[in-house]
């Protein structure tokens, strides 16, 4: 399906900038309505944990999404499946802010969800089958960092549209007006993506092309090769699945993404009250902080190299902790500082926990890379929600006191369970 000049030959730099345009793409929209969620509030006469479920609800139908996607690229090729399911998205993008009723607008977020998946089920997977595959497997950490770079600039780009033009439009044209700049990004990956190697050698095992127990991505040495002892077949992929290294890394994904969607699903709504008092446009700008994920995801495979995998996903993690705990000032400088800095630490541990995952399962990177973003949005899903209650309860304290909780968990599994 992909037929720009991209199509006929490899090349590592078309791959990095189509999958810098996918992740744009998905995240871009799945993220559309957390910076207009206090004014869709108002007209929806709802409360903050129930407006949430504009977010959530998308963020639960990719969770629902990532394993038939995964299913799906295995048998018409991976780079036709994300395609179709940028396309899907973008449409009913397009469609759901003529939604009459809360409902409506919470069932076509959860189907525009569902079409998402195909971008996060598949992307890792075929990142890091395409650079083994042309014999760059030392360039996974980069690629891997430069597609999460991607995904944390889709979710800035979504939330400052969707804020900029509300100012102006009202939140229903913000979200749409997200999904036509997403347009753009789609074609992008479209005309740019290398062909992979399509549906009859994906039915196929997954070749072993990585060493196992790598973090954001292998060390720069040789491929090791197949092991030819390692379980085959649907079977064998369901034990790899059950590694503790890999359920440790799922875990990062539900405990750390959970935390994190909440701090900006209900950090506007705090922003938007006394003693702030910001305007929605000027809230969408927050989301600024976003630029601090995109710079350390792009740099943390160089820190991995660096310093190591485990600790580098450990610190990160501290950082989040670190940012989250200073958003309780009332000064408003301390509480935008806070979330840059808990911005950069989640998106560094993102990135080491992805892109490990593909590659500590070499017999199932497709199914191994579903699985952690069922995880990782359903932490989204439910603590993005579970965070609303929360900040009804006690205020932003009780939000923050949460991620706290959270990120301790996260943190306290991986020091105990994962090594270099």
């Amino acid at each position: 399906m992909s037929t720009g000049p991209g199509a006929g030959r490899f090349d590592e730099r078309r791959l990095l900038v189509a999958l810098f345009g996918a992740g744009t793409a998905a995240f871009a929209q799945l993220y559309a309505p957390q910076s207009v969620l206090p004014d869709a509030a108002r007209e929806l006469a709802t409360s903050a944990s129930a407006t949430s479920l504009l977010v959530s609800a998308a963020t639960l139908g990719l969770a629902v999404g990532v394993l038939p996607w995964a299913w799906v690229a295995d048998r018409v090729g991976r780079v036709r499946a994300m395609t179709v399911a940028m396309l899907g998205a973008t449409a009913v993008g397009l469609a759901v802010p003529f939604a009459p009723s809360f409902e409506l607008l919470v069932a076509g977020r959860a189907v525009q969800g569902l079409f998402v998946a195909g971008v996060p089920a598949v992307a890792m997977a075929y990142l890091t089958e395409m650079l083994i595959e042309s014999g760059a497997a030392a360039a996974v950490p980069r690629a891997a960092g430069t597609y999460v770079a991607g995904t944390s600039m889709g979710g800035l780009l979504g939330r400052l549209v969707s804020g900029g033009v509300a100012e102006l439009f009202g939140w229903r044209a913000g979200v749409g007006a997200v999904a036509v700049a997403c347009l753009v990004a789609t074609g992008a990956f479209i005309w740019l993506a290398p062909r992979d190697r399509g549906p009859r050698a994906a039915s196929v095992a997954e070749p072993a092309g990585l060493p196992d127990g790598g973090d954001a991505a292998p060390d720069p040495a040789p491929a090791a090769a197949p092991d030819r002892r390692a379980p085959r077949g649907r079977l064998g992929r369901f034990r790899a699945l059950l590694n503790p290294r890999l359920l440790v890394l799922d875990a990062q994904g539900l405990l750390l993404m959970g935390g994190f969607v909440a701090v900006y699903n209900y950090l506007g709504f705090r922003l938007a009250a006394a003693p702030f008092d910001l305007s929605p446009g000027v809230v969408s700008l927050v989301f600024l902080a976003y630029l601090a994920g995109t710079w350390s995801s792009a740099r943390t495979g160089r820190l991995v190299l660096r310093h190591g995998r485990r600790r580098v996903l450990i610190v990160s993690a501290g950082v989040m902790a670190l940012g989250v705990t200073a958003t309780l000032s009332g000064w408003l400088p301390l509480v935008l500082a806070g979330l840059i800095v808990l911005t950069a630490g989640f998106f560094g541990a993102h990135a080491v926990a992805s892109g490990w995952t593909p590659v500590a399962a070499p017999q199932a990177r497709t199914q191994a890379a579903a699985v952690y973003n069922l995880a990782y949005y359903a932490g989204s899903s439910l603590f993005g929600w579970l965070g609303g209650i929360g900040f009804a309860l006690a205020g932003w304290p009780g939000t923050v006191g949460m991620v706290l909780a959270l990120v301790a968990v996260a943190a306290g599994l991986a020091a105990a369970v994962l090594r270099d």
